[in-house]
């Protein structure tokens, strides 16, 4: 009995010395003691955005709401996305549009998508903006950074992925000409279609005129396109490959949501396209799925093989 109350009386003294060497130790750091530890519904609306950063996904398979959005939102049981580029920013407050619902508990989220349906992941939080969302069904892993409202940078998002911006309308329509410039092949493309889906690189163009609605537009010509970088973040290169025709060039800016300046370069020529029939991917206005899903994909930047070929 003795020696059990002696070691007893051993294990309290220890126990007090660790306690105040502890304590010893945080003040004279000046550390705070670490804090306590949050749950998952905490952690996940500790920032108001979460931006999914699609070129760091790990594995082969596709989770279609994640592929689709630029960011997500988990506010109060609602989930909310950016699919669109067009409004980005503006849309929702920021937030963009409610898509499902969700429920977090210990380390497992459920999201119950408006079209996708169930999904399941387990979350793992990678430093303290950064989470990763696996999904065991598909055994794959997407990476979203954590930001608040006001310190996102929007345009570096929307200008990062101008080629998925061109994809947002049905047809691009030829409103403005200049004056200035050589008369060229391209004077007679009057429409131009950004392809979304199977083949991300697929344009097509049309010389038909004063089309009222996109849908009965006869497409002349399809072909692939490429969107390049310049040393300014707000200029862009476009390429139309014509094939045998030879391919056209343009230093591409955006003048807004729904118009676009193309300068042709071997011509000097200024020409404006202004958006005709928004597409809003999940649903259109009827609820209905979207007939072109917008799916990003990994970027694989391909070399250009430039024709020196032109029309005849």
């Amino acid at each position: 009995m003795k020696s059990i109350k002696l070691l007893l009386g051993f294990a309290l003294i220890a126990t007090l010395f660790t306690a105040c060497y502890t304590d010893d130790v945080y003040v004279s750091n000046n550390n705070p003691p670490p804090p306590p530890s949050i749950s998952l519904n905490q952690l996940l609306n500790s920032y108001e955005l979460w931006y999914v950063d699609i070129n760091e996904t790990i594995g082969y398979g596709q989770t279609p709401f994640l592929q689709m959005a630029f960011t997500i939102s988990f506010r109060n049981g609602t989930l909310y996305a950016n699919n669109n580029l067009v409004g980005i920013g503006s849309q929702g407050n920021g937030f963009g549009i409610p898509v499902g619902n969700y429920d977090a508990y210990e380390t497992i989220l459920d999201v119950y998508h408006l079209i996708d349906g169930f999904e399941t992941f387990d979350v793992y939080q990678i430093n303290t903006n950064t989470i990763e969302l696996y999904n065991p069904y598909n055994d794959t892993s997407y990476f979203l950074r954590g930001y608040q409202r006001s310190n996102f940078d929007y345009d570096f998002v929307f200008y990062d992925n101008i080629h998925y911006f061109l994809q947002e309308y049905e047809a691009w329509e030829k409103t403005y000409t200049s004056l200035a410039g050589e008369i060229n092949e391209f004077d007679n493309e009057n429409y131009l279609q950004f392809l979304a889906g199977g083949n991300d690189s697929e344009f097509r163009s049309s010389q038909d005129y004063n089309i009222g609605n996109p849908e009965n537009i006869y497409w002349d010509y399809t072909g692939v396109y490429g969107v390049g970088n310049t040393n300014n973040m707000y200029l862009k290169t476009l390429t139309l490959n014509y094939d045998y025709y030879g391919n056209e060039y343009f230093d591409l800016r955006v003048i807004n949501d729904a118009r676009i300046e193309l300068f042709h370069s071997s011509s000097g020529t200024t020409y404006e396209f202004t958006g005709r029939g928004y597409i809003q991917f999940m649903k259109n206005e009827e609820g209905k799925k979207t007939e072109k899903p917008k799916i990003r994909k990994f970027k694989n930047r391909k070399k250009e093989n430039p024709r020196e070929s032109s029309r005849d």
